[in-house]
């Protein structure tokens, strides 16, 4: 009888529409999340009186929970119900962006962001897990897939537009209860028109696993981050990066010998998925970590609002989504793998170029970089989606596509930590030299303070004016630097796909 009912339901078109609505809209405040926080972070700093440490880790837990539990999720909803999994992800989304926007003090906030995170990894591969159950119909399937894509592409050009205009209207607080009608919004949908399936059988939870993943990338964020604030030789940032190192050690250990790990250490063995997936995690670590540092240098350096920010930050979005709407129609004109190297060596190129920018570059110059930016993740993307797919038997898809996406979430985390602290690193140089020179006592302890807070008080024996510009052009150095080593290692994963190169039928190959 149960199964007739569920039956019935797949059937009903208002409940099929109920599902899509649901998912699309789950998925849209997930993937809104990552953009539109970030053009909130110089405000954040502000409003909750922290250093350029605390806003790497508003960004960083979030990262930190989504790439260490996303591995798990898949099993979880095979489990105990995809349908119950992702609504409970949904629902904790909810709560934890609720828990933002009362957030008083950061680590409440932190505390918040986390639970984010954990629901995140829930939401985000869950999706096309239920759009896939639903449509079994392949060209139904592709519409309604199709339609997915392109509403996350929407939700990260709104994103920057969306948080600018709330944070200089609504307050900061804003950027975080937009979600909680939606989010209740979709409970209500998806409890409607989702219909349960799981796959008990299939399961494969590696407690130990998980747990070790999670100490050893919060010990390397952490220590990454305290090296920024305490220097390299630190005993916050050695132990902390020791730790890591052994829980990784540890990490690597059981994965080699459970029965159904949570890493599949085995499919590396092959050198093309190795290096695809490499290119995945530098996707995180340049492309996706790029939009924290693209925020504090519009509003920080150049001086723009909120609301400007949005604006400026639209071209690299929409760039994104045009080529990666248009991926199809490449992939049959040229090689697959030479798209893809042609993505990485765009996001390297252009980062790289953003080494010559200063406070007073004219914003023209810098869309154009922010368009071959975009051009190149739009290209990337979808192109090492197709080649890690192309590189394990079906059977194996699942999780390789979980093995590919935690990469890429891991090096968002590990790339907004280490470039975060090469930029305050640089940044503090410079500014202690400047200070120096002007004859400033204390300069070292009041560079430190004007850059980790963007406390222009910490120099307030200088003209205003001076004082702002040397901070602007000390904080455009720490810029740099983290742009030049996102720019190489974007250019290091296109040579290292150059020298990798598929064989010839491994993937799709284009038609004349």
């Amino acid at each position: 009888m149960d199964s007739l009912v569920q039956a019935q339901a797949a059937a009903d078109p208002r409940r099929r529409l109920a599902l899509v609505a649901a998912v699309y809209l789950g998925s849209f405040i997930a993937t809104l999340d990552v953009s539109i926080v970030n053009v909130a972070l110089p405000t954040l700093q502000r409003a909750l009186s922290t250093d350029l440490a605390g806003l790497q880790w508003v960004i960083d837990i979030y990262a930190l929970c989504l790439s260490a539990f996303m591995l798990s999720a898949g099993p979880l909803g095979d489990r105990y119900g995809r349908k119950r999994a992702w609504l409970a992800g949904v629902a904790v989304f909810t709560l934890g962006s609720a828990m933002c926007a009362m957030a008083g003090s950061l680590p409440t906030l932190l505390a918040g962001r986390a639970v984010q995170g954990v629901a995140g990894a829930l939401m985000i591969p869950g999706a096309l897990s239920l759009l896939a159950h639903a449509f079994p119909d392949p060209a139904e399937r592709a519409r309604v897939i199709g339609g997915w894509s392109s509403f996350t592409a929407l939700s990260l050009i709104l994103g920057p537009l969306l948080g600018g205009l709330l944070v200089d209207h609504a307050g900061w607080q804003s950027i975080f209860l937009i979600n909680i009608p939606i989010g209740v919004l979709t409970v209500g949908l998806g409890l409607w028109g989702i219909r349960e399936t799981s796959h008990p059988e299939h399961a494969a939870l590696d407690p130990v696993g998980q747990v070790l993943s999670v100490l050893w990338l919060g010990a390397l964020t952490y220590g990454l981050i305290a090296a920024g604030e305490h220097g390299w030789g630190s005993v916050h940032a050695a132990s902390a990066l020791v730790a890591a190192a052994v829980g990784l050690a540890l990490f690597l250990m059981v994965e080699a010998r459970v029965a159904r790990p949570l890493l599949p250490l085995g499919l590396f063995r092959d050198a093309r998925f190795s290096a695809a997936n490499f290119a995945s995690f530098v996707l995180g670590f340049s492309a996706y970590a790029s939009l924290f540092f693209f925020s504090l240098f519009l509003q920080q350096v150049q001086g723009w609002s909120p609301s400007d920010t949005g604006w400026r930050l639209v071209p690299q979005f929409v760039a994104t989504g045009i080529v990666a709407s248009q991926f199809g129609r490449l992939a049959r004109r040229f090689d697959v793998h030479a798209l893809m190297i042609a993505g990485y060596g765009l996001i390297g190129g252009a980062m790289l170029l953003l080494t010559l920018f200063s406070a007073g570059t004219p914003y023209v110059f810098l869309a154009l970089l922010f368009v071959f930016l975009g051009a190149g993740t739009g290209l990337a993307v979808p192109a090492t989606s197709t080649a890690v797919m192309a590189l394990v038997p079906a059977q194996r898809s699942g999780m390789a596509s979980a093995t590919m996406n935690a990469l890429r979430q891991a090096g968002m985390l590990i790339g907004i930590a280490l470039l975060g602290t090469l930029m305050s690193t640089r940044a503090t140089s410079l500014l202690a030299d400047a200070l120096a020179q002007a004859g400033l006592h204390d300069a070292r302890q009041a560079a430190v303070a004007a850059v980790g807070r963007h406390d222009l008080g910490a120099l307030a024996s200088l003209d205003p004016t001076t004082a702002r510009d040397l901070l602007a052009a000390a904080l455009a150095g720490g810029f740099h630097a983290a742009m030049a080593c996102a720019g190489i290692f974007g250019l290091l994963a296109a040579g290292l796909l150059v020298s990798v190169r598929p064989r010839a039928a491994a993937l799709p190959v284009r038609t004349t």
